[in-house]
């Protein structure tokens, strides 16, 4: 069983998150309930209501669905999504083909997607990119879902140069701040540690990359939602077991899954810090208002 347990740093909450989940709370205390109903359309939104976009950002035909229903929209999506977003659309409009790198039904895929669907094409591997094809190979461009692996996505992009001299970029790299950021930790954790195990959801890009990440470097990891998902099998003959969580992963679960660990003979925590982040994105409009 495991004696000594090591935090990443950084971990959880992005930038991002951290300013959608503000939003919602904060539209609680201006509009009241039953803002905190999760849908997965906007249809299922009554009349009227007050409808907040998750960070993932969406496609432009959901702006419009929901101004015809009248629904007061707040759009929570992550700045660093509205970004790409905007890239897809100047590419679209200079009439280029836009190879898009990423997951094939993630939400931020198909919200970027939308901007532009008849110019859009999916490449999801290294494999697609060698075999992709386009209209005319001097304007193409590339962009990228912002949660994916950087080591992985920087090959998909190594073979569409190859394949397209002229192929044209984001001004910057397109993968964000905290994805980068928490994979450099997650390796620093691997080579550490004798177990890793991250906290998130199943369908989290951005949490399946950080237990691919680990792997690589040899390093036994596996995905939970929370305490209840930890095999005892994983810790046995574990000295160190490495804690991380995906980006959407609240801290609360951390400390379920360190007290678990503790119960579990795990006596001594400490932070593994690689680097410090000090991005903080703005309030949407709707919710920047004073609250009692």
């Amino acid at each position: 069983m495991p004696k000594t347990i090591l935090l990443a740093w950084p971990r959880g909450y992005c930038a991002g998150v951290e300013r959608a989940v503000d939003t919602v709370e904060r539209a609680l205390r201006i509009y009241g309930p039953p803002v905190a109903v999760f849908v997965e359309h906007e249809d299922e939104a009554p009349e009227g209501a007050v409808l907040i976009l998750s960070a993932h950002g969406v496609a432009p035909e959901v702006y419009e669905n929901s101004a015809r229903r009248r629904l007061s929209v707040i759009d929570a999506t992550c700045p660093l999504v509205t970004k790409v977003h905007l890239e897809a659309r100047r590419f679209a409009r200079d009439g280029y083909t836009i190879l898009l790198i990423g997951h094939e039904g993630h939400e931020e895929v198909v919200g970027t997607s939308g901007e532009a669907p008849s110019q859009i094409k999916l490449v999801a591997s290294p494999g697609e990119a060698r075999t992709v094809k386009v209209h005319d190979p001097r304007r193409v461009a590339y962009l990228s879902q912002t949660t994916l692996s950087v080591d992985e996505t920087n090959e998909v992009i190594d073979v569409l140069k190859d394949r397209f001299p002229a192929i044209e970029g984001p001004p910057r790299d397109d993968i964000c701040y905290a994805t980068q950021n928490r994979q450099e930790a997650v390796k620093a954790l691997a080579r550490a540690s004798d177990v890793v195990l991250v906290i998130g959801s199943d369908n989290s890009s951005n949490s399946n990359r950080l237990v691919e990440v680990a792997r690589s470097l040899g390093t036994p990891a596996y995905l939970v939602d929370d305490e209840s998902d930890i095999r005892p099998e994983w810790l046995e003959g574990r000295d160190t077991v490495g804690v991380t969580s995906g980006a959407s992963a609240p801290e609360w679960l951390v400390e379920r899954v360190v007290d678990t660990l503790k119960r579990r003979g795990a006596a001594d925590v400490r932070p593994l810090h690689t680097i410090d982040e000090q991005m903080r994105f703005s309030l949407p409009a709707g919710v920047r208002e004073p609250v009692a």
